[in-house]
């Protein structure tokens, strides 16, 4: 692994006859960059031949990105699986086609009914064993093309209900209409997802106005690299000009 430490692994070796073991990198992703920006970006400037991430964070996400580079991308699947962590904000009384502010608000809706007895009543039954219906603005394949393509051009799509676990759903309302959140869930969990079901059990609307994810099974964000630090270790190790 990767982290914070600035070891560079022996294993990146640019010689063609050299075997590339691979490993496992932790970066904090950057506010609007995609999971795949990430990636290419550390392959271009890190001279990687074969690098992946183990579960998408959305462009308007921040937080922990495990990518996997060489033999190590065998264990994505793994990392994917594991349990994850995330905290975050939400507000009421308003929505968005993408559950976040990647789109303009589309609706308002009523808050003055809302007590604290409305958002316990809410959290409760998000927490446990649930089923949800993932975002269309989601990397979600329907009929070979992702979801939020279709979402894009305006299109609409079915998209069938997931069962997940919701293991710990936290919410603190002291600014409410805008209510900060921490959630431990399974493999497969939309936190949009959450935050939809979230305003209309409320009866409501809400949208995500940030999100960052803070744990994927023992790896955690404090021990996550910088991206540019990252860069630029790397490039020192391998004799590569850095930027100043």
């Amino acid at each position: 692994m990767v982290g914070r430490s600035p070891l560079i692994s022996p294993d990146l070796k640019q010689e063609e006859n050299i075997p590339d073991e691979g490993e496992v990198i932790l970066i904090d992703k950057p506010l609007t960059w995609t999971s795949f920006d990430v990636a290419n970006k550390l392959k271009r400037a890190c001279k990687f031949k074969k690098i992946g991430h183990a579960g998408t964070l959305d462009p308007l996400a921040t937080g922990l990105l495990i990518l996997c580079t060489g033999k190590k991308t065998k264990q994505i699947d793994n990392f994917q699986a594991q349990e994850k962590e995330y905290t975050g904000t939400l507000v009421l009384g308003k929505t968005t086609p993408s559950i976040d502010l990647e789109s303009d608000f589309d609706a308002e809706y009523p808050t003055d009914h809302i007590t604290p007895e409305v958002l316990e009543n809410a959290r409760q039954q998000l927490t446990g064993h649930i089923e949800q219906v993932p975002p269309l603005f989601s990397a979600i394949k329907i009929d070979g093309v992702r979801a939020y393509k279709l979402a894009r051009r305006g299109e609409e799509a079915e998209i069938k209900k997931r069962a997940v676990e919701i293991k710990l759903f936290e919410i603190d309302a002291t600014h409410f209409p805008s209510i900060d959140f921490r959630i431990i869930c399974s493999k497969g969990t939309y936190i949009r997802s959450m935050v939809r079901d979230f305003g209309v059990l409320a009866g409501s609307g809400a949208y995500m106005s940030k999100l960052c994810r803070t744990r994927i099974g023992d790896f955690e964000l404090k021990d996550a690299w910088e991206l540019t630090a990252f860069i630029h270790q790397k490039r020192v190790a391998l004799n590569l000009e850095v930027d100043e």
